[in-house]
């Protein structure tokens, strides 16, 4: 089992989300955030397009920017430099740390980006932590829940938790429409190449390939 001291350096992570991270497993990261997502109060000091939508408390640094047509739904703490992007829905208690990035038509609930994590296009990130200098490709999907509905197991150890997306580690990629199951756990500097499926754990400083065969006939 990798533990959240495996995955993420508490040196790249600013003073005041430490406390987050004060944790043996990873998932358990998740009731520090919504501990600390709590006591947001609304704070808009940043840059914030007209045509987007914010709602509840939200703080927001004064360098931080939210985007055309964006839905921010707090509570929410989008830290120094953090952008969300034109067309993005953040909701249900998400932090993103000074240089984040939630692009465009991504949607993220309950989860935590780290400094300079990214999903950029086209993703979902649901019950997720992203570690420092994370990047998902476009189309890159985090699944929370099962099939089943039941409470997700990592390795045979319950979490307790009936939604939980991915635990990236520091400075994992994960390639165009690549996708997690829940409950997935993937170590650090981790290489993901594009339309993989990931479950379970993946150990840190690894090459994850799939290449499916093609097959290329003459057209009549």
């Amino acid at each position: 089992m990798l533990l959240t001291t495996d995955l993420y350096n508490i040196d790249c992570v600013p003073e005041v989300l430490r406390p987050l991270l004060d944790v043996t497993y990873p998932w358990e990261v998740l009731k520090k955030l919504d501990d600390f997502t709590a006591t947001i109060r609304d704070h808009r000091a940043g840059e914030v397009h007209p045509t987007a939508v914010l709602e509840g408390n939200i703080y927001l640094h004064e360098t931080a920017s939210i985007g055309p047509h964006a839905y921010v739904e707090g509570p929410a703490w989008i830290g120094e430099g953090a952008t969300v992007g034109h067309g993005a829905y953040v909701r249900g208690g998400v932090v993103l740390a000074p240089n984040a990035k939630v692009g465009h038509a991504t949607e993220v609930k309950r989860s935590l980006f780290l400094v300079d994590a990214k999903a950029p296009h086209l993703n979902y990130v649901g019950d997720s932590v992203l570690g420092h200098k994370v990047n998902i490709g476009a189309g890159v999907k985090l699944a929370n829940f099962n099939n089943m509905g039941t409470v997700i197991k990592i390795e045979g150890e319950s979490t307790g938790l009936r939604k939980l997306g991915a635990m990236l580690g520091d400075e994992v990629t994960l390639g165009c429409n690549a996708a997690t199951a829940p409950g997935t756990i993937v170590g650090a500097r981790t290489m993901v190449y594009q339309g993989a499926m990931l479950r379970g754990i993946t150990p840190a400083d690894s090459v994850v390939k799939m290449r499916p065969a093609l097959e290329i006939i003459q057209r009549i």
